[in-house]
């Protein structure tokens, strides 16, 4: 019988690190052929272009599939099936496959999806990583464990209820293999405490890992050999988000509580002056995630800008190609009733 080819699932909330996380891996395979299917929340495939334009070797356009009709646990056989049958079909299929889920993907109905008879011989879930923003889960942000919500609700009565997105987080942890605690260089004298609340969440056996801008160990992310689609019950949601049809197909599960806007900007000359609007913008707006690319004058390589609320990151990854529009694209990502065109306009009069 054939070896199946393994592939990872890594989940996480908007802006834990994944695709940072997902780099580190790239930058250290030796030699593995790894492949990559790569969903996000909204209109600008920022993370594939991230991927793509990061010089790594086997990085190339043919390695990296983005689907297109949005989270692709909700769009299971029209996106994710077929992609994963692309990379399996090559003459020179990858040694492993990497599966980036949107910040609002829900992990299960993927490991599900890997029991369709299309796939189930030829593919297996080696295991799922869900990577938690340390900072974020330490003051009490987008967490489901009970000392934070607590927290939450001594501060604000309109708190008395779970929100989507702490019952996201749950079923993500609920379904995870191991769990990566990213940004730990942040969370100083709260380190012990957020691994200690995560390790209390997790099913027993469940690795909690702590990592500063993803730079984990292959080793400890890879040959995991869960086979996690054979372990259904073990990792089942907790909470109810999907209705399915007569063939399985899982429609909706909160996304409508949030919504992104692509801001198409002119090229800058100032990038102290655009961080800085955006981070006025944060404080302004209920802005969850800033992603995107700047084009600076004068200089010949890209801009990224990768942003959660107000902590924003850049660095330059590539030289611009011949005749590509030097153009700066941004995605803001926020719960519903962004003000887009407030942002917009800020953003915009710190680009002139």
């Amino acid at each position: 019988m054939a070896t199946k080819i393994p592939a990872t699932v890594v989940t996480g909330f908007l802006g834990a690190g994944k695709t940072t996380l997902i780099r580190h891996l790239l930058e250290n395979a030796n030699g593995r052929r790894i492949a990559l299917i790569i969903n996000e929340f909204g209109d600008l495939g920022v993370d594939g272009e991230i991927l793509k334009g990061c010089g790594i070797e086997g990085c190339g356009d043919d390695d990296v599939i983005e689907p297109s009709n949005g989270c692709i646990c909700c769009t299971v056989a029209e996106d994710f099936v077929p992609a994963i049958q692309k990379l399996i079909d090559r003459a020179d299929p990858p040694d492993h496959v990497v599966i980036e889920t949107s910040g609002l993907a829900l992990p299960q109905p993927l490991v599900r999806a890997f029991n369709w008879p299309d796939i189930r011989t030829r593919v297996t879930v080696d295991g799922v990583v869900t990577i938690v923003d340390g900072p974020a889960l330490a003051a009490g942000r987008f967490a489901a464990d009970e000392a934070a919500v607590d927290l939450q609700r001594a501060a604000d009565d309109n708190l008395d209820h779970e929100t989507p997105l702490s019952e996201l987080f749950e079923d993500q942890l609920a379904c995870a293999d191991l769990v990566v605690v990213n940004k730990s260089d942040l969370l100083g004298a709260a380190t012990g405490a957020t691994v200690e609340g995560i390790r209390a969440q997790v099913r027993p056996g469940v690795s909690v890992l702590e990592a500063s801008r993803g730079a984990i160990d292959p080793l400890a992310l890879l040959g995991l050999s869960i086979g996690a689609e054979d372990d259904l019950e073990a990792r089942r949601e907790i909470h109810h988000h999907h209705d399915h049809d007569d063939d399985g197909d899982p429609e909706g599960h909160g996304h409508d509580e949030f919504e992104s806007h692509v801001l198409d900007l002119p090229e800058i000359d100032a990038p102290d002056a655009l961080l800085a609007a955006i981070r006025s913008a944060v404080e302004r707006h209920d802005i969850l995630r800033v992603k995107g690319f700047a084009a600076v004058r004068g200089k010949p390589l890209r801009l990224v800008i990768q942003g959660v609320g107000p902590r924003i990151e850049t660095y330059y990854d590539r030289a611009y190609d011949a005749g590509e529009p030097r153009a700066t694209r941004l995605v803001v990502i926020g719960q519903s009733g962004l003000d887009a065109a407030a942002i917009g306009g800020v953003l915009a009069d710190a680009a002139r």
